[in-house]
């Protein structure tokens, strides 16, 4: 995973993410067309394409050799035998998009052989700028970044949804943290990593367009970003999707892992 390489793709996904952010700008509070996709999978607007159909020209051309998985592009299983991939999520938090709130995100990953070597998350509306590289700091508008020394669970602040209030997703009592959520998962990584929240969980399967970026940005900041039992995710699955995440500065990491259920229920 030399260095230089991973800067240049960094380089790459930066210009690419701001150019997506003043596409996505062009459309936002200037009510898009929106419908839900199927399977209750969400809801999906004429910006997301746009900004995908944006980000795959623009990314392909410059690393033609690279695979491709998206949210919003057809899953194209070439993606498993190539060295390097793209992981993108045109508009990470597309209700809160089309709510006309600012806390939307575009989310690119470079993933080399199952680990992700360079990662950007960038907010347009909020002019947040997070990113890293495998051997490199997390940044956040350029400057480095670092999580919370919070080391119990109880009495953490946690970025989730209420499915984590649930006590069959415990093996004690549930336990008393703060509990908030942002629409945006890429960004609630981010949010871990510059400590702005203790950690974040999610105890659903978690796709890996969501989490590429964001979790390098986590771990470079010094935060320890798993599945749900504990164990480093293996990226460009043929699954494209994780079980579950558990994203936390190192010891707090361990509490929520030692105080998780392996499964539901």
């Amino acid at each position: 995973m030399p260095g230089p390489e991973n800067d240049a793709d960094l380089q790459l996904l930066s210009e690419a993410a701001e150019a997506a952010g003043a596409l996505a700008l062009r459309y936002w509070k200037h009510a898009p067309s929106a419908w839900e996709k199927d399977a209750g999978a969400g809801p999906v607007s004429e910006a997301d394409l746009a900004v995908n159909d944006l980000l795959e020209a623009r990314l392909r051309a410059a690393r033609p050799d690279y695979g491709w998985l998206s949210e919003e592009s057809l899953d194209d299983p070439a993606r498993l035998q190539a060295e390097r991939i793209f992981v993108v999520d045109p508009i990470d938090g597309t209700r809160a998009f089309l709510n006309e709130e600012g806390g939307f995100a575009h989310a690119l990953a470079v993933v080399e052989r199952g680990r992700v070597v360079a990662g950007v998350v960038h907010l347009p509306v909020l002019n947040l700028h997070y990113s890293a590289t495998a051997s490199g700091p997390a940044l956040l508008n350029g400057e480095p970044i670092r999580p919370s020394a919070t080391a119990a669970v109880d009495g953490s602040t946690v970025l989730t949804s209420k499915l984590s209030d649930d006590p069959a997703q415990w093996r004690g009592p549930v336990p008393e943290y703060r509990r908030s959520l942002r629409s945006s998962l890429a960004w609630r990584l981010c949010l871990v990593a510059e400590g702005r929240f203790d950690a974040t969980i999610s105890l659903r399967p978690a796709w890996e367009w969501d989490i590429a970026a964001g979790s390098l940005i986590a771990e470079r900041a010094g935060a320890v970003a798993s599945d749900r039992l504990g164990r480093p995710i293996a990226f460009n699955a043929p699954t494209a999707q994780a079980n579950g995440l558990v994203v936390a500065p190192p010891v707090l990491h361990e509490d929520y892992i030692r105080r998780l259920r392996p499964w539901p229920g």
